[in-house]
């Protein structure tokens, strides 16, 4: 089963995301706030995510068969979600806002939106 313990993460992740949280939470209140969904799959699991919309139903959420740095312990990605009153979103505004300050916290993070081929709201690596 894939973790969303930010402890299955690389200090450098977890320590970026911890203090994007907050800056999130400082400049805009009231909104959604990231929630982590996944950090740590194992390359089975990374399997049957990229038989989802190819072999099995569901939308395509990945485009790697194998090689996620999701695989690897710790992680070297998280993949998150907005969360309000309990109900989870994924507006492409919170991601946007939040990427920024994401970025920002640590040179070396890469977000799935700047992808060209496949955008990866949700993702964070370094």
């Amino acid at each position: 089963m894939p973790t969303r313990s930010l402890n299955d993460a690389v200090k450098e992740l977890r320590d970026a995301y911890e203090l994007a949280k907050l800056g999130y939470a400082v400049t805009y209140p009231g909104q959604p706030q990231p929630f982590i969904t996944c950090v740590y799959r194992s390359p089975e699991e990374q399997l049957e995510l990229y038989a989802q919309g190819r072999t099995k139903p569901g939308p395509i959420v990945t485009q790697l068969k194998s090689g996620s740095k999701h695989n690897t312990l710790p992680s070297r990605a998280i993949d998150i979600a907005f969360m309000q009153n309990g109900k989870l979103t994924w507006d492409k505004k919170h991601f946007i806002n939040f990427a920024a300050i994401m970025k920002s916290m640590n040179a070396a993070i890469k977000w799935g939106g700047d992808w060209k081929k496949f955008k990866d709201y949700p993702h964070f690596e370094i």
